[in-house]
């Protein structure tokens, strides 16, 4: 079985991520693969060192010809039984030719840009219940979830951000970007004490969330660390994970706090909804309510027999499904099935 996966990502974000890590994880499989990205040292070394060689290229606007004719080069020579296109501009570049397509959406896409492919895959049940409620058929649309590093690491100094080692530590990931509702979760800190806040991510409303904080009175116990990538040793070094997104269709970033024993505390939206077991495998709270998620977050720092379940029963709900071992082998069986 041989398969051809695209990617025309960003610089930075979760889908990008999770590629590197599923191509990683295939080739540790003995997938035969070959993978073309979007130009992008950082990522092409990750790749490097996992022992996956990508092709890379310029994925530009819809006149970048050069890149469609690097994708058809490349596929016929490599002569897949599979191609999988991840998101919009990849998918529209890949050529059609003797072999399965199939694209992977993490969102809730137009599906015009997917006219050419037999199957579609969704990252959560809500995406691939939208993708036939917009006349895709059921049985081309299929829901293979994530899995998350479990990666140990050793916690980030804390001295690293200038943050008391006796302070409880809040840790938010993410972009920062209206939908992540990190101004929320810094009115939410305004009224847990002592608490400190480290936020990883950048976006544009870094400006305006620093200048919240300093309005706030918080801003001596907020951190903002811009784009990381040692989340593990973020996590490790924190006592909270909070994730107060106003719009989260999965919530990878519970599954990292899941994978690494950190309690979570985050927003009812449709991600850490659908996954979290309220005051069992973490603590949900409405959508823009600063004032209840700040009664959350005090209960986990003060209430040691809380905050030790929702770790142990989110540590349980990631082994059961959110695994490498376990996301690798429904991605094997969805290639062999699509190929039968």
């Amino acid at each position: 079985m041989r398969v051809v996966q695209a990617m025309a990502g960003a610089e930075f974000g979760g889908a990008e991520a999770f590629f590197v890590r599923l191509a990683l994880a295939l080739h540790r499989a003995g997938l035969d693969q070959k993978v073309i990205i979007r130009a992008n040292p950082a990522r092409a070394d990750s790749l490097r060192r996992g022992g996956v060689e990508p092709v890379e290229a310029k994925f530009g606007g819809r006149l970048d010809w050069q890149t469609r004719k690097l994708l058809k080069r490349e596929i016929n020579a490599f002569k897949p039984d599979l191609v999988l296109s991840w998101m919009n501009r990849a998918t529209i570049m890949c050529p059609n030719g003797e072999y399965v397509r199939a694209a992977r959406l993490g969102g809730y896409y137009d599906l015009k840009n997917y006219k050419g492919c037999d199957h579609l895959i969704g990252n959560t049940e809500d995406i691939v219940e939208y993708l036939v409620k917009e006349g895709w058929p059921a049985e081309r649309a299929h829901y293979l979830p994530n899995f998350v590093t479990e990666e140990n690491a050793q916690p980030l100094s804390r001295q690293t951000f200038f943050t008391p080692d006796t302070v409880p530590l809040i840790l938010g990931l993410g972009r920062l970007h209206e939908n992540k509702a990190f101004d929320v979760l810094l009115e939410a800190l305004a009224r847990v004490p002592n608490a400190y806040l480290w936020i990883a991510g950048e976006g544009p409303l870094r400006g305006e969330l620093e200048k919240m904080a300093e309005k706030l009175a918080v801003k001596p116990r907020v951190r903002f660390l811009g784009w990381r990538d040692d989340v593990p040793a973020l996590l490790a070094a924190a006592d909270i994970f909070c994730c107060p997104s106003r719009h989260e269709p999965l919530g990878n970033v519970v599954l990292e706090a899941w994978a690494q024993n950190v309690p979570v505390v985050a927003a009812d939206s449709y991600g850490p909804g659908t996954l979290i077991e309220h005051l069992e495998s973490g603590v949900l709270v409405p959508i823009d309510d600063s004032a209840t998620l700040s009664k959350a977050l005090r209960s986990v720092i003060d209430d040691d027999g809380l905050r030790e379940a929702i770790v142990r029963q989110g540590r349980a709900a990631y082994e059961a499904r959110f695994t490498e071992a376990a996301v690798v082998r429904q991605y094997m069986d969805f290639f062999h099935k699509v190929l039968a």
